[in-house]
């Protein structure tokens, strides 16, 4: 399976790369055994968004910037809305990073 590491720069994966590092610096954990736990997550963190979010959301903002760079998307909104069916959020600034999840699938 191919992964990206965007999810490294989400809450959950900074607080885990900074739990290793600590555990790293301690000698816990070896460095082999950190980047084995963060290749997992990224395939843990790609397989639960395929298939366990079910949920659709609406995004309306401004686009202030967009960029597309080595298949990836990035876009940086200010003062968007999401909508789902139960939840409205509004927030002054958003980025999104997108990839083309083609990219994800196995080459035949």
């Amino acid at each position: 399976m191919v992964t990206f590491e965007l999810y490294r720069r989400s809450t959950i994966g900074t607080c885990l790369t900074e739990t290793l590092d600590d555990l790293v610096s301690s000698g816990a954990v070896s460095p082999e055994l950190a980047i084995q736990v963060l290749v997992q997550f990224d395939k843990s963190m790609t397989d639960a968004l395929e298939t366990q979010v079910k949920s659709k959301v609406a995004v309306k903002g401004h686009l202030h910037t967009y960029r597309f760079c080595d298949n990836v998307w990035t876009f940086i909104l200010t003062d968007a809305t999401f909508k789902s069916e139960e939840i409205s959020e509004a927030l002054s600034k958003v980025k999104i990073v997108a990839c083309d999840s083609k990219l994800l699938q196995p080459q035949t």
